[in-house]
């Protein structure tokens, strides 16, 4: 039995973002390694009365549990390991920090939190770039030119710290097209009542993050960090390739899709995706559309939530709790499996409300951000509380990660829902404002915790967390609304429907190709035999 194009089309969707998020997080993971100590490990702070307090102890006998912890992560012994780009700068007589960069707090916080400064800047010429020239070339590039930045970061940070942050910077710009770009491949590709499963595949990145945080961890204590990046370049140039020979940007134009697949999709898509150009781009209307900002606040709260514990939760592990570079990579990488698995159960039981009619679509939209970001932002908020406990804490972080997998069945498919069309365009204007926590929750938490590395400033981070994704969440889901918005199209008119009636409505909508065939056909004269 073949193989469907679509399923192609998942897996190398899913692996594109395990690529795309690959490149976001392995600063995360490395620059515990970077700092000067061993193995990168900062000097950790003395502990507050507070602190001790809060954790049931006193003095003395946290001391003394801490104290080989502390007396390895503030000696100095760095083992020296081999890298070509030590060995070319020793070479050419450039000088550099060979036992660890002495960044600080708030330099470490810039460069992690330098990723998403002007990330958000090409989220909507992405959706643009997209309809123009297609996904399969927007999103390539976008990941490929990211890809090979990784190659160029370990000489960069050996250079100079200025042109490892401008890096980061320039690699946090292009990727910036990626998202938005595969949304207009998911409206010309996938039927309405099965967007909630296809965008789990955005959910690869959460798989990213899970796979490669102890993949770095255990490569980062068997040979060196810079490694890390030769990993990432090598695993994305691999995706790249294949990418440009199993993906298309249309049914359409796929050489080898089944004639009946074909026909499927186009019939199911036929009501709200046109195959030439819809018109000139409604901009108005879009910036002006309630459902639209609805989206793009949802967005804000659940990026929030994510990058600070992404982005943040090495540091954590490793300061408060004391873990070393292994467990910090698995325990930090283990909540985003859960997410995506989440995701994609989620998904699958979205998708049935709609197929079965239980619940219209704006409520199964509605139901998938109260979770991803109303509960995950009550589970932060326990966090807050209870995360002086070691075992609370990675719990904690765990299942408030996992309930942010049903963004995909709730803004993110929403967002394909109010405008097949133009659904690029929405998720860049969402992406351009939403993905703004990205570089203000770093340098927020860079600001709380700058020479204070707390369980108190920890606390004061997780609020602010649980105060933006509980906002959130109550906003979208007394405001929101996902039925097909008019500017979509004058053409149809999509009703607000379960499978039934879409079916109904289909039947109605024959191919364009079968249309344009039979009035071909009863415009020619009839050819005679003789």
């Amino acid at each position: 039995m073949a193989v469907e194009a679509r399923t192609v089309l998942w897996y190398m969707t899913f692996i594109g973002f395990i690529v795309n998020y690959m490149l976001r997080i392995n600063l995360n993971i490395t620059i515990v390694d970077m700092i000067a100590g061993v193995n990168g490990r900062t000097t950790l702070a003395p502990p507050t009365n507070a602190t001790i307090n809060a954790l049931g102890t006193n003095k003395s006998d946290f001391l003394a549990s801490v104290a080989p912890a502390v007396a390895t992560a503030n000696s100095t012994d760095r083992v020296e390991r081999y890298s070509w780009e030590r060995q070319f700068l020793d070479w050419a007589k450039i000088d550099y920090e060979r036992d660890g960069f002495h960044w600080n707090e708030k330099e470490q916080s810039n460069l992690l939190g330098s990723f998403f400064w002007v990330h958000w800047l090409l989220q909507l010429p992405g959706g643009i770039l997209a309809r123009k020239y297609g996904t399969k070339l927007v999103f390539g590039l976008a990941n490929g030119v990211g890809v090979f930045c990784c190659f160029l970061i370990p000489i960069f940070s050996y250079w100079s710290y200025s042109a490892l942050l401008w890096l980061r910077v320039f690699q946090g710009l292009v990727t910036g097209l990626a998202w938005p770009s595969m949304h207009v491949m998911t409206a010309k590709w996938i039927p309405p009542n099965e967007r909630s499963k296809f965008v789990s595949a955005y959910l690869g990145s959460s798989v990213g993050v899970a796979m490669f945080y102890p993949i770095f961890g255990y490569v980062i204590a068997w040979t060196s960090w810079e490694w890390v990046y030769y990993i990432c370049g090598i695993f994305g140039m691999l995706w790249f390739v294949a990418w440009q020979f199993l993906v298309f940007d249309s049914p359409a134009e796929h050489p080898r899709i089944a004639q009946s697949e074909r026909r499927y999709i186009e019939k199911s898509l036929g009501a709200s995706v046109h195959s030439s150009s819809p018109g000139p781009t409604p901009w108005r209307q879009i910036a002006t559309s309630r459902p639209v900002w609805m989206n793009v606040v949802a967005q804000w709260g659940g990026i929030w939530g994510l990058f600070t514990l992404m982005t943040h939760g090495p540091t954590y592990f490793r300061l408060i709790h004391h873990w070393d570079i292994r467990a910090t990579g698995f325990l930090s990488g283990m909540p985003h499996l859960m997410r995506m698995i989440f995701a994609y159960c989620f998904s699958m039981f979205a998708d049935y409300l709609l197929r079965t009619d239980r619940l219209s679509r704006t409520n199964v939209r509605k139901l998938a951000t109260g979770v991803c970001c109303g509960v995950k932002g009550l589970v932060v908020l326990a966090l807050a509380y209870f995360g002086y406990n070691a075992t609370a804490a990675i719990v904690l972080v765990a299942v408030a990660t996992m309930f942010h997998g049903a963004v995909s069945s709730g803004p993110l498919a929403s967002m394909v829902d109010l405008s097949p069309n133009y659904a690029g365009i929405v998720l860049g204007v969402s992406g351009m404002i939403g993905g703004m926590p990205g570089f203000i929750s770093p340098y927020i938490v860079g600001i709380l915790t700058q020479g204070n590395q707390t369980i108190e400033a920890w606390k004061n981070v997780f609020m602010l967390t649980a105060a933006m994704l509980i906002g959130s969440g109550v906003i979208y889901v007394f405001f929101s609304e996902s039925t097909l918005q008019p500017w979509n199209s004058g053409r149809h008119a999509l009703p607000e429907a379960g499978l039934k009636e879409l079916q109904t409505f289909e039947e109605k909508l024959p191919l364009q190709s079968v249309a344009t065939e039979e009035a071909s056909a009863a415009t020619q004269p009839v050819k005679s035999n003789n």
